[in-house]
């Protein structure tokens, strides 16, 4: 009976600790989290989506502002999973490399800007609490963490773009030759002949 009892207690134990955390969140991060994206949007409304779109449009045209500027602008002012969408300003070529660096800072992001993947936020706040626990501040982590993820961002862009690239070519090449055989074979048929009204191939009797 007693180790029953032991096991009731820490099974309710376990949804206890939950709440208490849910309760954190409540305190904490949540009115944050809320004010910041009341923030943001308020913030895209006074800038325009037409000026944050030219901006990304300008920030396609260099790999530096490709793999760095524009997935931090799609994150900030859009938000996981609307952030993907500045992609439409990229060649075809170059989408998957874009996604790749978004996807991939949808949560470094956290640390100083919750807003942009509230959704995962529970990622930023366990790490949070190790460190809290730990005595150690918060301020320098967020920035390490934003800092590292911008770089990380930055190598996995030019490493899709250039799997791309050998993917795209591989891919192109076998239609290329193809239609290079095809366009051979053509030009090595027997012409026709006329015999009598109707077109026969040549070698041929009716």
């Amino acid at each position: 009976m007693e180790i029953a009892a032991r096991i009731a207690e820490g099974f309710i134990g376990m949804f206890q600790k939950g709440g208490t955390t849910f309760v954190g969140l409540v305190t904490g991060i949540i009115p944050l989290l809320i004010v910041l994206m009341t923030a943001v949007n308020a913030l895209v409304r006074l800038i325009g989506p037409e000026r944050i779109d030219k901006v990304a449009m300008i920030s396609s045209r260099n790999v530096l502002l490709r793999y760095l500027v524009l997935p931090f602008l799609a994150v900030f002012f859009l938000t996981n999973p609307m952030a993907y969408t500045m992609g439409r300003f990229l060649p075809e070529k170059q989408k998957p490399a874009f996604y790749d660096a978004a996807v991939s800072f949808v949560h470094p992001i956290l640390g100083l800007f919750p807003h942009a993947n509230p959704g995962e936020i529970f990622v930023w706040a366990g790490i949070a609490a190790g460190i809290t626990k730990l005595g150690l501040g918060l301020g320098d982590l967020a920035i390490r963490y934003f800092l590292v993820g911008l770089l990380v961002i930055f190598i996995r862009g030019l490493v899709t773009e250039r799997i791309t690239a050998i993917m795209w070519a591989r891919r192109s090449a076998p239609e290329g030759q193809q239609e290079e055989s095809t366009s051979e074979a053509s030009a090595g048929a027997a012409p026709a002949v006329e015999t009598g009204g109707a077109a026969f191939a040549s070698g041929e009797e009716a």
